[in-house]
């Protein structure tokens, strides 16, 4: 999230719409979940850049309205769609306020930490059903000593919370499908991954699509040489 005082101009060189939130205090776990945090935010963003109805964010307060931020959670990523919100204002926002957005989140993930694991799978999940969040997850990379579970999920049916089945195959991997994100939300080894049931492929992480995009580069530069050795009569 940014830290913009409320006072700022926002990006459209309006005054903001939505009240400014201010950072919440920083887990003492931090160094251990931010990998899997920052990996699940930039995966995400990057899968819903094409769709300015869709705003990703986390590390930030989630409130039904400024006033509830003392009693509030700071979920470690979510994805709300069809906003009418510009996702950037949110984003200037520094949190996400239910009141003012007009709608809960569509999915809220939790990684697990030594300090907060048993409140995810408890106190959270009251609190997120609560706000009307559609989807909630949690996700382990110890694979069950800080959650209940290595990956588990749920679905808001009627104000409460239905666990999403999860399977686990042969191979290790504990697969659950979000609707919510039309995507599945897989448990490797530790990692976790997104698979895309349209293309039957992951979703690629930052350190894979440059290896695509170099290997692209690559052969594009071998074509062009080839031609050049071509036209040369060589």
């Amino acid at each position: 999230m940014t830290t913009k005082p409320a006072s700022q101009i926002g990006s459209a060189g309006q005054l903001p719409r939505l009240t400014w939130l201010p950072d919440p205090p920083v887990s003492p776990d931090m160094q251990e979940q931010f990998p899997y945090i920052s990996r699940a935010y930039v995966i995400l963003e990057d899968h819903f850049r094409s769709r300015p109805d869709v705003f990703v964010g986390g590390e930030g307060y989630l409130c039904y309205s400024p006033s509830d931020i003392p009693n509030a959670p700071k979920p470690d990523c979510m994805v709300a769609t069809g906003l009418e919100i510009p996702p950037a204002e949110i984003t200037e926002s520094n949190g996400y306020a239910i009141s003012e957005i007009g709608k809960p989140p569509d999915f809220v993930l939790e990684v697990a930490s030594k300090s907060t694991g048993q409140r995810d799978y408890t106190d959270k999940r009251a609190i997120y059903a609560g706000y009307g969040v559609v989807e909630y997850w949690r996700f382990d990379h110890t694979g069950g000593r800080y959650h209940d579970a290595a990956l588990a999920g749920d679905r808001l049916v009627d104000g409460i919370y239905e666990p999403i089945p999860t399977v686990t195959g042969e191979d290790g991997v504990i697969r659950g499908y979000s609707a919510a994100l039309g995507l599945e939300l897989r448990w490797y080894e530790g990692g976790l991954r997104f698979w895309d049931p349209t293309t039957g492929e992951y979703l690629p992480e930052l350190t894979e699509a440059k290896a695509q995009r170099d290997a692209a580069l690559e052969r594009v530069r071998q074509l062009e040489a080839e031609l050049a050795r071509r036209q040369s009569g060589g």
